[in-house]
Protein backbone atom coordinates (compact mmCIF):
# COMPACT_ATOMS: atom_id res chain seq x y z
CA UNK A 1 0.00 0.00 0.00
CA UNK A 2 1.10 3.59 -0.55
CA UNK A 3 0.79 6.19 2.19
CA UNK A 4 1.78 9.83 2.43
CA UNK A 5 4.45 10.97 4.86
CA UNK A 6 3.44 13.42 7.58
CA UNK A 7 5.60 15.13 10.21
CA UNK A 8 4.18 13.18 13.17
CA UNK A 9 1.81 10.83 11.38
CA UNK A 10 -1.85 11.37 10.67
CA UNK A 11 -3.00 9.25 13.56
CA UNK A 12 -0.43 10.69 15.94
CA UNK A 13 -1.78 14.19 15.33
CA UNK A 14 -5.40 13.26 15.90
CA UNK A 15 -4.43 11.59 19.16
CA UNK A 16 -2.17 14.29 20.51
CA UNK A 17 -3.94 17.50 19.64
CA UNK A 18 -7.11 17.09 21.70
CA UNK A 19 -6.18 19.24 24.69
CA UNK A 20 -3.28 16.97 25.60
CA UNK A 21 -5.51 13.99 26.27
CA UNK A 22 -3.04 11.32 25.19
CA UNK A 23 -2.83 7.72 26.32
CA UNK A 24 -0.58 4.91 25.19
CA UNK A 25 -3.31 3.67 22.88
CA UNK A 26 -4.40 7.03 21.50
CA UNK A 27 -0.84 8.08 20.66
CA UNK A 28 -1.04 5.65 17.77
CA UNK A 29 -4.64 6.22 16.75
CA UNK A 30 -7.34 8.83 16.87
CA UNK A 31 -9.19 8.68 20.19
CA UNK A 32 -12.85 7.91 20.58
CA UNK A 33 -15.31 10.73 20.87
CA UNK A 34 -14.53 13.06 23.80
CA UNK A 35 -17.76 14.14 25.45
CA UNK A 36 -16.50 15.44 28.80
CA UNK A 37 -18.88 15.65 31.73
CA UNK A 38 -22.63 15.98 31.32
CA UNK A 39 -22.59 19.74 31.92
CA UNK A 40 -20.65 20.30 28.70
CA UNK A 41 -22.01 19.90 25.18
CA UNK A 42 -21.26 16.45 23.83
CA UNK A 43 -20.05 15.63 20.30
CA UNK A 44 -21.47 12.15 19.71
CA UNK A 45 -20.88 11.80 15.97
CA UNK A 46 -17.31 12.98 15.46
CA UNK A 47 -16.07 15.44 12.86
CA UNK A 48 -15.80 15.15 9.11
CA UNK A 49 -14.84 17.08 5.99
CA UNK A 50 -16.07 16.85 2.41
CA UNK A 51 -15.84 18.21 -1.12
CA UNK A 52 -12.45 19.97 -0.89
CA UNK A 53 -11.28 22.35 -3.60
CA UNK A 54 -8.08 24.35 -3.92
CA UNK A 55 -8.97 26.94 -1.28
CA UNK A 56 -12.00 25.61 0.61
CA UNK A 57 -13.48 22.56 2.24
CA UNK A 58 -16.72 21.70 4.02
CA UNK A 59 -16.48 20.88 7.73
CA UNK A 60 -19.18 19.12 9.77
CA UNK A 61 -19.81 18.30 13.39
CA UNK A 62 -22.75 17.53 15.69
CA UNK A 63 -23.58 18.57 19.23
CA UNK A 64 -26.06 17.06 21.66
CA UNK A 65 -27.82 20.36 22.49
CA UNK A 66 -28.33 23.89 21.17
CA UNK A 67 -24.82 25.30 20.80
CA UNK A 68 -22.53 27.22 18.49
CA UNK A 69 -19.89 25.50 16.40
CA UNK A 70 -16.45 27.05 17.01
CA UNK A 71 -13.58 26.21 14.64
CA UNK A 72 -9.85 26.81 14.47
CA UNK A 73 -7.64 25.81 11.56
CA UNK A 74 -3.92 26.09 10.87
CA UNK A 75 -1.25 24.66 8.60
CA UNK A 76 0.67 23.13 11.52
CA UNK A 77 -0.16 20.67 14.27
CA UNK A 78 0.72 23.20 16.98
CA UNK A 79 -2.04 25.54 15.71
CA UNK A 80 0.44 28.41 15.61
CA UNK A 81 -1.18 31.36 13.83
CA UNK A 82 -4.53 29.56 13.77
CA UNK A 83 -7.58 31.13 12.15
CA UNK A 84 -10.57 31.16 14.50
CA UNK A 85 -14.15 31.12 13.18
CA UNK A 86 -17.48 31.41 14.96
CA UNK A 87 -19.52 28.87 13.06
CA UNK A 88 -23.27 28.25 12.85
CA UNK A 89 -25.68 27.60 15.68
CA UNK A 90 -26.53 23.91 15.84
CA UNK A 91 -30.21 23.76 16.71
CA UNK A 92 -32.87 21.10 16.95
CA UNK A 93 -34.13 21.76 13.40
CA UNK A 94 -30.87 20.27 12.05
CA UNK A 95 -30.62 17.61 14.79
CA UNK A 96 -27.88 19.79 16.31
CA UNK A 97 -25.59 19.33 13.29
CA UNK A 98 -23.45 22.17 12.00
CA UNK A 99 -21.77 22.65 8.64
CA UNK A 100 -19.14 25.28 7.85
CA UNK A 101 -17.46 26.11 4.53
CA UNK A 102 -13.82 26.77 5.38
CA UNK A 103 -12.53 29.32 2.86
CA UNK A 104 -9.25 31.04 2.15
CA UNK A 105 -7.27 27.80 2.61
CA UNK A 106 -3.82 27.54 1.02
CA UNK A 107 -3.78 25.10 -1.91
CA UNK A 108 -1.79 21.90 -1.64
CA UNK A 109 -1.45 22.23 2.13
CA UNK A 110 -2.07 20.07 5.15
CA UNK A 111 -4.87 21.68 7.14
CA UNK A 112 -5.24 20.94 10.84
CA UNK A 113 -8.58 21.80 12.41
CA UNK A 114 -10.12 21.83 15.86
CA UNK A 115 -13.85 21.97 16.61
CA UNK A 116 -15.74 22.59 19.83
CA UNK A 117 -19.25 23.73 20.74
CA UNK A 118 -20.26 26.69 22.92
CA UNK A 119 -23.41 26.00 24.94
CA UNK A 120 -26.19 28.30 23.73
CA UNK A 121 -27.66 28.57 27.22
CA UNK A 122 -24.36 29.36 28.95
CA UNK A 123 -21.71 30.94 26.73
CA UNK A 124 -19.01 30.14 29.30
CA UNK A 125 -19.46 26.39 28.82
CA UNK A 126 -17.68 24.60 25.97
CA UNK A 127 -17.34 21.03 24.82
CA UNK A 128 -13.98 19.34 24.75
CA UNK A 129 -12.39 19.81 21.29
CA UNK A 130 -12.28 17.29 18.49
CA UNK A 131 -9.47 17.51 15.96
CA UNK A 132 -8.83 16.40 12.42
CA UNK A 133 -6.80 17.10 9.32
CA UNK A 134 -6.97 16.96 5.54
CA UNK A 135 -4.97 18.13 2.54
CA UNK A 136 -6.29 20.66 0.06
CA UNK A 137 -5.92 20.03 -3.68
CA UNK A 138 -2.93 21.83 -5.13
CA UNK A 139 -1.96 23.60 -8.31
CA UNK A 140 1.14 21.43 -8.83
CA UNK A 141 1.24 17.77 -9.77
CA UNK A 142 1.91 15.42 -6.88
CA UNK A 143 1.18 11.85 -5.90
CA UNK A 144 -2.43 11.54 -4.86
CA UNK A 145 -4.85 8.72 -4.18
CA UNK A 146 -8.42 7.99 -3.25
CA UNK A 147 -10.48 5.04 -2.05
CA UNK A 148 -13.94 4.08 -3.23
CA UNK A 149 -16.64 1.67 -2.07
CA UNK A 150 -20.27 1.61 -0.96
CA UNK A 151 -23.03 -0.42 0.68
CA UNK A 152 -22.84 0.04 4.47
CA UNK A 153 -24.77 -1.82 7.23
CA UNK A 154 -27.06 -3.69 4.84
CA UNK A 155 -28.83 -7.07 4.66
CA UNK A 156 -28.98 -7.41 8.45
CA UNK A 157 -25.28 -6.85 9.11
CA UNK A 158 -25.08 -3.90 11.47
CA UNK A 159 -22.47 -2.97 14.05
CA UNK A 160 -21.28 -6.01 15.98
CA UNK A 161 -18.55 -5.03 18.48
CA UNK A 162 -17.23 -8.60 18.57
CA UNK A 163 -16.50 -8.37 14.82
CA UNK A 164 -14.80 -5.00 15.26
CA UNK A 165 -17.56 -2.73 13.97
CA UNK A 166 -17.20 -1.05 10.57
CA UNK A 167 -13.57 -2.05 10.33
CA UNK A 168 -13.25 -1.47 6.59
CA UNK A 169 -12.83 2.19 7.52
CA UNK A 170 -9.79 1.38 9.64
CA UNK A 171 -8.31 -0.69 6.80
CA UNK A 172 -8.76 2.15 4.30
CA UNK A 173 -7.27 4.69 6.71
CA UNK A 174 -3.94 2.84 6.57
CA UNK A 175 -3.73 3.81 2.87
CA UNK A 176 -3.88 7.53 3.78
CA UNK A 177 -6.11 8.47 0.81
CA UNK A 178 -6.65 12.11 -0.12
CA UNK A 179 -10.40 11.46 -0.14
CA UNK A 180 -12.99 8.69 -0.18
CA UNK A 181 -15.81 8.27 -2.72
CA UNK A 182 -18.81 6.70 -1.00
CA UNK A 183 -20.74 5.29 -3.95
CA UNK A 184 -24.13 5.12 -2.31
CA UNK A 185 -26.17 3.07 0.15
CA UNK A 186 -24.48 4.95 2.96
CA UNK A 187 -27.41 3.79 5.08
CA UNK A 188 -30.02 1.05 4.70
CA UNK A 189 -33.10 3.01 5.68
CA UNK A 190 -35.39 0.24 4.41
CA UNK A 191 -33.73 -2.61 6.31
CA UNK A 192 -34.24 -2.81 10.09
CA UNK A 193 -31.59 -4.74 11.99
CA UNK A 194 -32.29 -7.92 13.93
CA UNK A 195 -30.61 -8.24 17.30
CA UNK A 196 -28.99 -11.52 16.26
CA UNK A 197 -28.20 -13.47 13.09
CA UNK A 198 -27.15 -17.11 13.25
CA UNK A 199 -24.06 -17.80 11.13
CA UNK A 200 -23.31 -20.97 9.21
CA UNK A 201 -20.86 -22.15 11.88
CA UNK A 202 -23.49 -21.80 14.60
CA UNK A 203 -22.04 -18.63 16.08
CA UNK A 204 -24.14 -15.51 16.47
CA UNK A 205 -23.72 -12.10 14.88
CA UNK A 206 -25.02 -9.63 17.47
CA UNK A 207 -26.07 -6.22 16.21
CA UNK A 208 -26.24 -3.07 18.24
CA UNK A 209 -29.81 -1.92 17.53
CA UNK A 210 -31.11 1.59 18.12
CA UNK A 211 -34.75 2.71 17.86
CA UNK A 212 -34.10 4.12 14.36
CA UNK A 213 -32.73 0.75 13.23
CA UNK A 214 -35.60 -1.27 14.65
CA UNK A 215 -38.03 -0.34 11.82
CA UNK A 216 -38.04 1.04 8.28
CA UNK A 217 -37.36 4.79 8.11
CA UNK A 218 -40.46 6.88 7.34
CA UNK A 219 -39.82 10.15 9.17
CA UNK A 220 -37.03 12.71 9.12
CA UNK A 221 -36.08 11.64 12.65
CA UNK A 222 -35.82 8.00 11.58
CA UNK A 223 -33.69 8.76 8.53
CA UNK A 224 -31.40 10.92 10.67
CA UNK A 225 -31.23 8.07 13.16
CA UNK A 226 -29.86 5.76 10.47
CA UNK A 227 -26.96 8.14 9.85
CA UNK A 228 -26.39 8.66 13.57
CA UNK A 229 -26.27 4.87 14.02
CA UNK A 230 -23.37 4.42 11.59
CA UNK A 231 -21.49 7.29 13.26
CA UNK A 232 -21.51 5.47 16.59
CA UNK A 233 -18.72 3.34 15.12
CA UNK A 234 -15.28 4.55 16.18
CA UNK A 235 -13.60 3.22 13.00
CA UNK A 236 -15.81 5.45 10.87
CA UNK A 237 -15.37 8.49 13.11
CA UNK A 238 -11.61 8.05 13.10
CA UNK A 239 -11.55 7.77 9.31
CA UNK A 240 -13.80 10.78 8.68
CA UNK A 241 -11.66 12.97 10.94
CA UNK A 242 -8.77 12.43 8.55
CA UNK A 243 -10.18 11.73 5.09
CA UNK A 244 -12.59 14.04 3.20
CA UNK A 245 -15.78 12.32 2.05
CA UNK A 246 -17.35 12.58 -1.39
CA UNK A 247 -20.76 10.98 -0.98
CA UNK A 248 -23.64 10.17 -3.31
CA UNK A 249 -26.91 8.43 -2.64
CA UNK A 250 -28.51 5.35 -4.11
CA UNK A 251 -31.63 3.32 -3.45
CA UNK A 252 -31.26 2.05 0.13
CA UNK A 253 -30.59 5.59 1.32
CA UNK A 254 -34.37 5.89 0.75
CA UNK A 255 -35.95 2.58 -0.25
CA UNK A 256 -34.84 -0.33 -2.39
CA UNK A 257 -34.91 0.46 -6.14
CA UNK A 258 -36.94 3.64 -5.70
CA UNK A 259 -37.77 6.23 -8.34
CA UNK A 260 -39.46 9.66 -8.09
CA UNK A 261 -43.25 9.61 -8.05
CA UNK A 262 -43.46 5.95 -7.06
CA UNK A 263 -46.36 4.82 -4.87
CA UNK A 264 -45.27 1.53 -3.36
CA UNK A 265 -47.26 -1.29 -1.77
CA UNK A 266 -44.71 -2.42 0.83
CA UNK A 267 -46.79 -3.40 3.87
CA UNK A 268 -44.03 -2.44 6.31
CA UNK A 269 -44.67 1.24 5.60
CA UNK A 270 -47.46 3.64 6.49
CA UNK A 271 -45.96 6.28 4.17
CA UNK A 272 -46.60 5.06 0.61
CA UNK A 273 -45.25 8.06 -1.32
CA UNK A 274 -41.62 7.48 -2.23
CA UNK A 275 -41.31 11.16 -3.15
CA UNK A 276 -42.10 12.04 0.46
CA UNK A 277 -39.70 9.41 1.78
CA UNK A 278 -36.96 10.69 -0.51
CA UNK A 279 -37.54 14.29 0.65
CA UNK A 280 -36.94 13.22 4.26
CA UNK A 281 -33.97 11.09 3.20
CA UNK A 282 -32.35 13.92 1.22
CA UNK A 283 -32.66 16.32 4.16
CA UNK A 284 -31.16 13.73 6.52
CA UNK A 285 -28.28 13.11 4.09
CA UNK A 286 -27.53 16.84 3.97
CA UNK A 287 -27.84 17.14 7.76
CA UNK A 288 -25.47 14.27 8.48
CA UNK A 289 -22.76 14.85 5.87
CA UNK A 290 -20.35 17.71 5.24
CA UNK A 291 -22.13 18.02 1.90
CA UNK A 292 -21.48 21.13 -0.20
CA UNK A 293 -24.99 22.36 -0.98
CA UNK A 294 -25.02 24.34 -4.20
CA UNK A 295 -26.68 27.73 -3.91
CA UNK A 296 -28.39 27.65 -7.29
CA UNK A 297 -30.22 24.44 -6.39
CA UNK A 298 -30.17 23.49 -2.68
CA UNK A 299 -31.57 20.02 -3.43
CA UNK A 300 -29.00 19.10 -6.09
CA UNK A 301 -26.62 16.30 -5.23
CA UNK A 302 -24.57 16.01 -8.45
CA UNK A 303 -21.41 18.11 -8.44
CA UNK A 304 -17.79 18.12 -9.54
CA UNK A 305 -14.76 18.18 -7.27
CA UNK A 306 -11.59 19.44 -8.99
CA UNK A 307 -8.51 17.91 -7.40
CA UNK A 308 -5.60 19.66 -9.06
CA UNK A 309 -4.10 19.27 -12.52
CA UNK A 310 -4.24 15.47 -12.45
CA UNK A 311 -7.84 14.79 -11.47
CA UNK A 312 -11.44 16.00 -11.69
CA UNK A 313 -14.15 13.94 -9.97
CA UNK A 314 -17.75 14.04 -11.20
CA UNK A 315 -20.23 12.89 -8.54
CA UNK A 316 -23.41 11.91 -10.35
CA UNK A 317 -26.96 11.22 -9.16
CA UNK A 318 -29.01 8.50 -10.86
CA UNK A 319 -31.90 8.64 -8.37
CA UNK A 320 -33.37 12.14 -8.39
CA UNK A 321 -34.17 12.67 -12.08
CA UNK A 322 -34.67 9.11 -13.31
CA UNK A 323 -37.80 7.86 -14.97
CA UNK A 324 -39.74 4.91 -13.55
CA UNK A 325 -38.43 1.37 -13.55
CA UNK A 326 -39.91 -0.15 -16.70
CA UNK A 327 -39.07 -2.88 -19.24
CA UNK A 328 -36.37 -0.42 -20.37
CA UNK A 329 -36.77 -1.17 -24.07
CA UNK A 330 -37.94 2.22 -25.42
CA UNK A 331 -36.57 2.98 -28.88
CA UNK A 332 -36.54 6.76 -28.46
CA UNK A 333 -35.27 8.94 -25.59
CA UNK A 334 -37.84 10.65 -23.38
CA UNK A 335 -38.90 11.13 -19.78
CA UNK A 336 -39.28 7.36 -19.31
CA UNK A 337 -35.66 6.72 -20.35
CA UNK A 338 -34.09 9.44 -18.16
CA UNK A 339 -31.40 8.26 -15.76
CA UNK A 340 -29.14 11.28 -15.26
CA UNK A 341 -31.89 13.45 -16.71
CA UNK A 342 -31.39 16.23 -19.29
CA UNK A 343 -29.98 18.89 -16.94
CA UNK A 344 -27.45 16.58 -15.31
CA UNK A 345 -26.45 15.03 -18.63
CA UNK A 346 -25.77 18.50 -20.08
CA UNK A 347 -23.78 19.41 -16.94
CA UNK A 348 -21.69 16.23 -17.19
CA UNK A 349 -20.96 16.70 -20.88
CA UNK A 350 -19.95 20.30 -20.31
CA UNK A 351 -17.78 19.43 -17.33
CA UNK A 352 -15.97 16.61 -19.11
CA UNK A 353 -15.35 18.75 -22.18
CA UNK A 354 -14.07 21.73 -20.19
CA UNK A 355 -11.92 19.70 -17.79
CA UNK A 356 -8.21 20.41 -18.03
CA UNK A 357 -7.31 17.59 -15.65
CA UNK A 358 -5.53 14.52 -16.96
CA UNK A 359 -8.03 12.10 -15.38
CA UNK A 360 -11.79 12.47 -15.25
CA UNK A 361 -13.38 10.07 -12.76
CA UNK A 362 -17.14 9.61 -13.11
CA UNK A 363 -18.63 8.26 -9.88
CA UNK A 364 -21.93 6.55 -10.64
CA UNK A 365 -23.69 4.55 -7.94
CA UNK A 366 -24.90 1.88 -10.40
CA UNK A 367 -22.66 -0.22 -12.67
CA UNK A 368 -23.11 -0.02 -16.43
CA UNK A 369 -23.55 -3.60 -17.61
CA UNK A 370 -24.67 -5.81 -14.73
CA UNK A 371 -28.40 -6.48 -14.93
CA UNK A 372 -30.67 -5.61 -12.01
CA UNK A 373 -34.24 -6.62 -12.83
CA UNK A 374 -37.46 -7.73 -11.16
CA UNK A 375 -36.04 -10.34 -8.81
CA UNK A 376 -37.00 -7.85 -6.11
CA UNK A 377 -40.49 -8.08 -4.61
CA UNK A 378 -41.01 -4.32 -4.69
CA UNK A 379 -40.20 -3.76 -8.36
CA UNK A 380 -42.89 -3.86 -11.05
CA UNK A 381 -42.86 -7.19 -12.88
CA UNK A 382 -40.57 -7.18 -15.91
CA UNK A 383 -38.82 -3.93 -14.97
CA UNK A 384 -35.18 -2.95 -14.64
CA UNK A 385 -33.41 -0.86 -12.00
CA UNK A 386 -30.21 0.17 -13.79
CA UNK A 387 -28.87 1.02 -17.23
CA UNK A 388 -28.90 -2.55 -18.53
CA UNK A 389 -32.00 -4.27 -19.97
CA UNK A 390 -30.73 -7.80 -20.76
CA UNK A 391 -30.75 -7.02 -24.50
CA UNK A 392 -27.25 -7.24 -25.96
CA UNK A 393 -28.00 -5.31 -29.12
CA UNK A 394 -28.32 -1.61 -29.89
CA UNK A 395 -29.09 0.78 -27.01
CA UNK A 396 -32.69 0.88 -25.79
CA UNK A 397 -34.38 2.57 -22.84
CA UNK A 398 -31.94 4.12 -20.37
CA UNK A 399 -29.05 2.85 -22.48
CA UNK A 400 -29.89 5.61 -24.99
CA UNK A 401 -28.76 8.26 -22.52
CA UNK A 402 -25.49 6.47 -21.82
CA UNK A 403 -24.85 5.91 -25.53
CA UNK A 404 -25.36 9.63 -26.08
CA UNK A 405 -22.81 10.47 -23.39
CA UNK A 406 -20.22 7.96 -24.61
CA UNK A 407 -20.61 9.18 -28.19
CA UNK A 408 -20.10 12.76 -26.99
CA UNK A 409 -16.89 11.73 -25.22
CA UNK A 410 -15.61 10.06 -28.39
CA UNK A 411 -16.60 12.90 -30.73
CA UNK A 412 -14.93 15.50 -28.53
CA UNK A 413 -11.80 13.41 -28.01
CA UNK A 414 -12.13 13.51 -24.24
CA UNK A 415 -9.41 11.26 -22.91
CA UNK A 416 -8.82 9.35 -19.67
CA UNK A 417 -12.38 8.92 -18.42
CA UNK A 418 -12.69 6.24 -15.71
CA UNK A 419 -15.91 5.11 -14.02
CA UNK A 420 -16.25 3.90 -10.40
CA UNK A 421 -19.39 2.37 -8.91
CA UNK A 422 -20.77 0.01 -6.24
CA UNK A 423 -24.30 -1.39 -5.62
CA UNK A 424 -23.85 -5.01 -6.74
CA UNK A 425 -21.97 -6.18 -3.61
CA UNK A 426 -18.81 -7.53 -5.19
CA UNK A 427 -15.70 -6.04 -6.78
CA UNK A 428 -14.79 -6.08 -10.47
CA UNK A 429 -12.46 -4.50 -13.02
CA UNK A 430 -14.15 -4.10 -16.40
CA UNK A 431 -12.80 -2.88 -19.71
CA UNK A 432 -15.61 -1.70 -22.00
CA UNK A 433 -14.58 -2.43 -25.58
CA UNK A 434 -16.53 -1.35 -28.70
CA UNK A 435 -15.18 -4.40 -30.55
CA UNK A 436 -17.26 -6.60 -28.17
CA UNK A 437 -20.33 -4.36 -28.07
CA UNK A 438 -23.79 -4.11 -29.59
CA UNK A 439 -23.12 -0.36 -29.76
CA UNK A 440 -19.74 0.67 -31.15
CA UNK A 441 -19.79 4.47 -31.14
CA UNK A 442 -17.49 4.96 -28.14
CA UNK A 443 -13.84 4.78 -27.11
CA UNK A 444 -12.72 1.96 -24.78
CA UNK A 445 -12.76 2.83 -21.08
CA UNK A 446 -12.34 1.27 -17.64
CA UNK A 447 -14.98 0.80 -14.97
CA UNK A 448 -14.17 -0.36 -11.44
CA UNK A 449 -16.75 -1.69 -9.02
CA UNK A 450 -16.09 -2.00 -5.28
CA UNK A 451 -18.28 -3.02 -2.36
CA UNK A 452 -19.81 -3.95 -0.10
CA UNK A 453 -17.86 -2.23 2.63
CA UNK A 454 -20.10 -3.67 5.36
CA UNK A 455 -23.13 -5.54 4.04
CA UNK A 456 -24.12 -8.87 2.51
CA UNK A 457 -21.99 -10.12 -0.39
CA UNK A 458 -23.65 -11.47 -3.55
CA UNK A 459 -22.64 -13.31 -6.68
CA UNK A 460 -22.67 -11.55 -10.05
CA UNK A 461 -25.84 -11.14 -12.08
CA UNK A 462 -26.12 -11.42 -15.87
CA UNK A 463 -23.99 -9.14 -18.04
CA UNK A 464 -25.64 -7.03 -20.74
CA UNK A 465 -23.24 -6.80 -23.70
CA UNK A 466 -24.52 -3.57 -25.28
CA UNK A 467 -21.44 -1.63 -24.15
CA UNK A 468 -18.94 -4.46 -24.58
CA UNK A 469 -17.97 -5.33 -20.99
CA UNK A 470 -14.83 -7.42 -20.70
CA UNK A 471 -14.57 -8.49 -17.06
CA UNK A 472 -10.85 -8.61 -16.32
CA UNK A 473 -11.32 -9.38 -12.61
CA UNK A 474 -14.21 -10.56 -10.43
CA UNK A 475 -13.86 -10.88 -6.65
CA UNK A 476 -16.47 -13.60 -6.10
CA UNK A 477 -17.33 -16.91 -7.80
CA UNK A 478 -20.33 -16.97 -10.11
CA UNK A 479 -22.10 -19.51 -7.88
CA UNK A 480 -21.59 -17.65 -4.59
CA UNK A 481 -24.40 -18.23 -2.10
CA UNK A 482 -26.34 -15.01 -1.54
CA UNK A 483 -25.97 -12.56 1.35
CA UNK A 484 -22.63 -13.75 2.68
CA UNK A 485 -21.83 -12.13 6.06
CA UNK A 486 -18.88 -9.80 6.71
CA UNK A 487 -17.28 -12.57 8.79
CA UNK A 488 -16.42 -14.38 5.54
CA UNK A 489 -14.15 -11.52 4.50
CA UNK A 490 -15.84 -10.83 1.15
CA UNK A 491 -15.98 -7.06 1.66
CA UNK A 492 -14.19 -4.87 -0.89
CA UNK A 493 -12.87 -1.41 -1.64
CA UNK A 494 -10.84 0.19 -4.39
CA UNK A 495 -7.74 2.35 -4.13
CA UNK A 496 -6.68 4.52 -7.07
CA UNK A 497 -3.25 6.18 -7.04
CA UNK A 498 -2.00 8.78 -9.55
CA UNK A 499 1.74 9.22 -9.94
CA UNK A 500 2.71 12.88 -9.63
CA UNK A 501 5.46 12.62 -12.23
CA UNK A 502 3.94 10.40 -14.93
CA UNK A 503 0.18 10.72 -14.23
CA UNK A 504 -0.06 6.93 -14.48
CA UNK A 505 -3.15 5.72 -12.59
CA UNK A 506 -2.92 2.44 -10.70
CA UNK A 507 -6.22 1.02 -9.47
CA UNK A 508 -6.11 -1.77 -6.91
CA UNK A 509 -9.01 -3.75 -5.52
CA UNK A 510 -8.68 -4.92 -1.91
CA UNK A 511 -10.53 -7.00 0.63
CA UNK A 512 -11.42 -5.99 4.18
CA UNK A 513 -7.93 -6.89 5.46
CA UNK A 514 -6.25 -4.64 2.89
CA UNK A 515 -5.00 -7.59 0.83
CA UNK A 516 -4.53 -6.63 -2.82
CA UNK A 517 -6.73 -8.75 -5.08
CA UNK A 518 -6.23 -7.09 -8.45
CA UNK A 519 -4.09 -4.32 -9.93
CA UNK A 520 -4.74 -2.33 -13.11
CA UNK A 521 -2.14 0.13 -14.38
CA UNK A 522 -3.54 2.71 -16.83
CA UNK A 523 -1.27 4.93 -18.88
CA UNK A 524 -2.77 8.37 -19.61
CA UNK A 525 -3.67 9.08 -23.21
CA UNK A 526 -2.84 12.40 -24.86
Amino acid sequence: MTARSFPIGRRGFIAGAAAGLVTARSALAAPGIITGDASRPGMPSGVQTADPTGDRCMLWCRSDRPSRMMVEWATNERFAGAVSIDGPLALQDSDFTGRLDLTGLPPGADIFYRVRFQDATDVNVFSEPLTGRFRTPGTERRNLSFCFSGDETGQGWGIDPAFGGLKMYDTMLAFAPDFFIHSGDQIYADQPLPTEVKLADGKLWRNIVTPAKSKVAETLTEFRGNYAYNLTDENKRRFLAEVPLLVQWDDHDVKNNWFPGQIHDDSRYKVKSVSLLSAYARRAMFDYNAFRILGEDPERTYRSVPYGPSLDVFMTDVRSQRGPNTRNRQGEPGSATAFFGPAQLAWLKRGLKESKAVWKVVACSLPISYVNDDYNTYMPKGSFEGWANRDDGAPLGRELELADLLSFIKENRIRNVVWVSADVHFAAAIRHEPSRAGFTGFDPFWEFIAGPMHAGTYGPSTLDLTFGPDVRYLSVPADLAQNRPPTEGLQFFGHAAIDGQTDVMTVRLHDITGKELNRTVIEPEV
